[in-house]
């Protein structure tokens, strides 16, 4: 085991801790920010094989399993959902370009939820839209994913950190948490909002009338409305440390419910923030000319995200196949991870129960697939996962203890029962798609309604 005292020179950490109630449950952890990390003499190491050079995090919008991976042979996936009159409906095909969006904040989920008996996805709806939510991708859409997950691994219960929407849910994907010491024991629980102005109020960029909800875990009451920027540990943080590059790609500069560095204060306003990459389809050019960070993280465009709206398209799994087919055609193959997933639920019906943790995490199935020559081969994970394991996988893969965020990556699984590395890698197999084309709208897309 490490020493901590070596540790604290590494990462600048003051010796001590704090008890956090999580859940009802105490637990000890270290402290947060600005040190930010805990102790890691507290922490258990079990190292991955050291052939994990590259990991890629692409994370698609509002789906769950249910919609989008109907028929997947060995999977958990419903054909029928439950309405609030209790009937048994069946799932109807819809697009993925269907042109309407759900409900999808903190209120929403509650509703869906429903204490428990998934029968309120459709409560609010007038009659003729009540349908709405039971509908799954016809597979003229979705194969591209169904390919990856066949080809590789799926995890039918990976679930999202949150009960609530993208703004959230992308600072969890890079922090394991959604709050900072200024703000403990609150949590940011919806999307940033402006009384004044309008636009993209979503970070540190934002008109200084922006203000974002937040919630205590502990019994779920409202909390205090900060500006929306704050200053968590994130996992690009214990990657510098380690000498481990990183990148993140986005669609534009500035404020965005998919951009969370642009909401992480340390990272906006300092040398970090030379990691941030727009437009997002420069990933594949940077993959194509050999310039592949240790860690990648890649948002869609409004064009290629699977989110609903009155502007959504079918390009999403056409987007996600050009990135693992430009990964897997280069050089970095053989070392490297693909996790690709959904940031929330979107509203859609979704059969399976959360594993709810306290009044805000966890929240309903997201999809998750693992791309890699080392993952198992057709193989369904039914381990509980959530996206905290993908950053404990990406910990231990740069030989980062797992826990180092004293977030959701201490509690989560590391998704190490979907590889296989006694096994030789083995050659990528083109995953088939519609061209991908970039052309792009001018719209936002249609956020949590």
């Amino acid at each position: 085991m490490i020493e901590s005292s070596a540790l604290r020179s590494i990462f600048g950490l003051a010796i001590g801790a704090i008890l956090v109630g999580c859940g009802g449950q105490s637990r000890l952890v270290a402290p947060l920010p600005p040190s930010g990390f805990p102790l890691q003499s507290q922490l258990q190491m079990d190292a991955l094989p050291a052939r994990i050079k590259h990991v890629v995090i692409i994370v698609q919008e509002n789906r769950t399993p249910d919609y989008l991976f109907h028929g997947l042979r060995g999977a958990d996936i419903a054909k029928t959902g439950v309405d609030s009159r209790g009937q048994t409906v069946p799932l109807q095909p819809v697009s993925l370009a269907a042109g309407y969006d759900l409900p999808h904040g903190h209120g929403a989920f509650v509703t869906d939820y429903d204490n428990g008996k998934l029968d309120g996805f459709d409560k609010g709806f007038p009659w003729s839209k009540r349908m709405r939510p039971f509908g799954y991708a016809p597979m003229s859409e979705a194969r591209p994913y169904h390919e990856m997950a066949t080809q590789y691994v799926f995890a039918d219960h990976m679930f999202q950190s949150n009960e609530g929407p993208s703004f959230p849910a992308h600072l969890y994907l890079i922090s394991g948490r959604a709050t900072d010491p200024s703000l403990r024991p609150y949590i940011v629980s919806a999307n940033p909002q402006d009384s004044i102005y309008h636009g993209n109020p979503n970070g540190c960029d934002s008109y200084k009338t922006s203000y974002v909800q937040t919630i205590d875990p502990r019994d779920g009451s409202a909390g205090p409305t900060p500006f929306p920027c704050f200053d968590p540990p994130v996992l690009s943080d214990l990657l510098e440390a380690k000498g481990t590059s990183w990148a993140f790609y986005q669609q534009g500069g500035g404020p965005g419910l998919w951009h969370p560095y642009d909401a992480v204060r340390h990272v906006r306003f300092g040398d970090d923030f030379r990691d941030i990459y727009w437009p997002s389809k420069r990933v594949l050019r940077d993959v194509a000319a050999g310039k592949l960070a240790g860690v990648t993280w890649v948002m869609p465009a409004d064009t290629w995200a699977d989110h609903a709206g009155r502007h959504s398209t079918t390009m999403g799994p056409s987007w996600v196949a050009a990135i693992v087919n430009a990964v897997g055609e280069s050089k970095y193959w053989e070392s490297t991870a693909i996790f690709v997933t959904w940031d929330d639920w979107g509203g859609w019906y979704d059969h399976v129960k959360p594993p709810i943790d306290n009044h805000y995490e966890l929240g309903f199935r997201v999809p998750l697939i693992v791309i890699s020559p080392y993952a198992r081969r057709g193989y369904v994970s039914k381990r509980q996962h959530e996206f905290g394991s993908i950053l404990a996988f990406t910990e231990e893969a740069f030989g980062i203890l797992k826990g180092s965020l004293g977030s959701t990556d201490q509690r989560a699984d590391d998704l190490r029962d979907a590889f296989d590395f006694t096994r030789p890698p083995r050659k990528f197999v083109q995953i088939k798609a519609p061209p991908f084309v970039a052309v792009e709208n001018q719209h936002s897309a249609d956020e949590d309604p």
